[in-house]
């Protein structure tokens, strides 16, 4: 069987290892495990959506309603734009595969930081693209505005906060990049975790309403980190019109369920959850630094709802991870991005103790 060429360049993306792997392999109580892979909210879904999508569960041989105007009105108003400036896809990441889609092809070019999300890459090179590289992680405006005059890329994506390492970049910053970018390159803005960033320190919050400004900028953004919804995967992009335009001819009819739309309404709308989502994130990420200096390896400062420990030469990162999935402890191992590293959900002052305990352990 031959499959598109394109294919055989591209890896497989690997989410976070399932409880019910841990269970299979180990024999550990579905109980007794603490996932903290998958930067899930460790408090689970606002108990309003819970009850809404109770509500709702009678409607589920429905159709969405595919205008999606509940939802639409709904972050118009969070974010002072209008109806026609977003867009909502089946995750953030759905929209990632719209602007590949709609912007690359064979020979085309996508530049993006050292270590960024992997569907990045994986959307475009499906599309034969090339991809670029900055030589760092982080996103500065003295390694991207060279390369974006040199090589005139398609798409260039600024994931801030970044994942999986962390940290974030200034907004001005941010500015910076967008403006020196050609006109015909897409410039998209990921903020799946700016809720943690902006409630860190505000230099490095993005206003999607301020980046309308720039004809040639897409932002990113999600319901499934501080709203709790990862299991629903609803996203939205926040663009001018005429870029919203071009990706609903990518769209899918009824591309969200009935359930996750009704979902995601009520979550939009229950702001107070989302700030004991982030006053539980600030109150345990201090533990999280504090284990690391102790033990002496170092940290990315993290201005999300995880950290990214970076072990030393002679501590293996995929060696301290099986011993912790051996104890029903689920982190995320970043040798597959070149790093000797870990990347940890924060969780419950339970889930971190238990995470400590075993760390522990396997440390010897």
């Amino acid at each position: 069987m031959k499959f598109n060429k394109e294919l055989d360049a591209i890896k497989t993306y690997e989410a976070g290892k399932p409880i019910e792997l841990v269970v299979r392999e180990f024999g550990i109580r579905p109980e007794q495990v603490v996932k903290l892979a998958s930067n899930e909210n460790p408090l689970g879904t606002s108990p309003k959506v819970a009850e809404t999508i109770r509500a709702n569960a009678d409607k589920a041989h429905l159709y969405p309603d595919d205008s999606m105007f509940e939802l639409k009105d709904s972050l118009a108003k969070r974010f002072n734009v209008e109806e026609e400036n977003i867009i909502i896809g089946a995750g953030s990441d759905q929209i990632l595969e719209f602007v590949s889609r709609a912007k690359l092809h064979a020979g085309s070019r996508v530049l993006m930081s050292r270590v960024t999300f992997a569907m990045y890459s994986i959307y475009a090179l499906q599309q034969g693209a090339e991809i670029l590289r900055t030589a760092d992680y982080r996103h500065r405006s003295e390694e991207f505005v060279p390369m974006m005059r040199e090589h005139k890329p398609e798409v260039v994506y600024l994931c801030t906060p970044n994942n999986p390492t962390g940290d974030a970049t200034k907004r001005e910053e941010v500015f910076r990049i967008i403006e020196a970018a050609d006109p015909n390159t897409l410039v998209v803005v990921d903020g799946a975790y700016m809720e943690y960033a902006a409630d860190r320190d505000p230099d490095y919050r993005i206003d999607p309403a301020e980046l309308l400004r720039y004809p040639n900028t897409l932002y990113l953004g999600t319901f499934s980190k501080a709203y709790g919804l990862g299991g629903m995967r609803v996203g939205y992009g926040i663009a001018r019109p005429e870029i919203i335009r071009a990706l609903m001819k990518m769209r899918p009819p009824f591309n969200i369920t009935a359930l996750s739309l009704a979902a995601a309404i009520a979550a939009n709308e229950d702001a107070a959850f989302v700030q004991k989502s982030l006053a539980l994130h600030r109150q345990e990420l201090p533990r999280y630094e504090a284990y690391a200096q102790a033990h002496g390896f170092d940290y990315i400062e993290s201005y999300t709802n995880f950290i990214t420990w970076i072990f030393p030469e002679g501590r293996n990162a995929s060696e301290v991870a099986d011993g912790l999935l051996r104890r029903g402890v689920i982190v995320r191992d970043l040798s597959s991005y070149g790093m000797n590293a870990l990347r940890i959900t924060v969780g419950t002052p339970e889930q971190n103790d238990r995470l400590f305990e075993a760390m522990d352990e396997v440390l010897g």
